[in-house]
């Protein structure tokens, strides 16, 4: 079994749910996929590292930096980081606040030290559905001087979220769609 089929056997068996749920959207879904509860596992922390790492070292151009919305992308953010390192390209991560800190910098990016001024950066997120929370991202990314060359997610529920994103000029990149990870008898 490769990497990518065992993540996909662990977010099934650790994060896949059925049943009624309502999402960050506000929308109602039959299903729900809790990325964090793979991407607090020891294992699948490592997978999801391992595979956005392989997402930005095929990017065309040199990727300065990962980061993400608190608290989705905490764990990918690190495991990306951690993993470069280990594959000697290290690549710092950085964490978008939802709100601008209230003291000492009032930064909403925390790690941005160590990053050159106008790098180029991957945004990730552990579930996409409608973009909105990347979209947030991106421009608060920019906003610090940053230009983001990837987006990426581990899991694209295909609900718009890849749409929006291309709309504003930045495509998406999934390791797993939901047909992927569920397959097409399960979509809506």
């Amino acid at each position: 079994m490769n990497e990518r089929q065992r993540l996909r056997e662990l977010l099934l068996q650790k994060s896949y749910r059925q049943g009624t749920f309502t999402l960050t959207s506000g929308a109602t879904s039959d299903f729900y996929v809790d990325g964090k509860q793979t991407t607090l596992d020891a294992e699948g922390g490592y997978l999801c590292g391992r595979l956005l790492f392989e997402l930005i070292r095929r990017h065309p151009q040199p990727i300065s930096g990962v980061g993400g919305m608190t608290l989705g992308a905490d764990p990918l953010v690190t495991a990306v980081s951690l993993v470069s390192y280990l594959e000697k390209s290290p690549i710092p991560a950085f964490i978008v606040r939802k709100e601008a800190k209230g003291h000492g910098t009032g930064n909403y990016l925390e790690g941005k030290n160590n990053l050159a001024p106008g790098s180029l950066v991957a945004v990730v997120e552990d579930v996409v559905t409608t973009g909105g929370t990347l979209l947030k991202v991106i421009e608060r990314v920019e906003n610090e001087g940053f230009k983001v060359g990837l987006v990426a997610t581990i899991v694209d529920r295909q609900e718009g979220g890849a749409d929006a994103l291309a709309a504003h000029g930045y495509p998406l990149v999934a390791v797993f769609t939901r047909e992927q990870l569920v397959g097409k008898e399960q979509q809506p």
